[in-house]
């Protein structure tokens, strides 16, 4: 299990499996946001607790980004849609457990997606 947060604490996430990798994208928003991307489905392995803002890039976009309105990290991404299966995509950023090393040992997958 990894556990993360916010740096003023509002907005916390935990998941709850063993990332077979983690996902630095630099696609046009990934790059500027700087996180490494961990990935699971929304109350299964993943789980956010706190009040979030978010972003979606237009309509018709297929995930919101989610930020804590209080200090501005980005937190996770949420699947706009379910799939057919009726979970939810999720990934939540790696860059915000307390302790570095905990994720140290996760490879590191770079998509440069658009």
């Amino acid at each position: 299990m990894l556990e993360g947060s916010c740096l003023c604490g509002r907005v916390r996430w935990r998941f709850d499996a063993v990332p077979a990798g983690a996902t630095a994208c630099h696609c046009t928003a990934c790059r500027r946001y700087g996180v490494l991307w961990i990935y699971g489905h929304e109350g299964e392995d993943g789980h956010v607790f706190g009040e979030t803002a978010v972003y979606t890039r237009g309509e018709g976009s297929s995930l919101a980004f989610h930020f804590c309105p209080g200090c501005g990290c980005l937190t996770h991404w949420r699947g706009q849609r379910l799939l057919d299966d009726g979970r939810r995509r999720l990934a939540v950023n790696l860059r915000l457990v307390p302790d570095p090393e905990e994720a140290a040992a996760i490879p590191i997958d770079h998509f440069d997606g658009l």
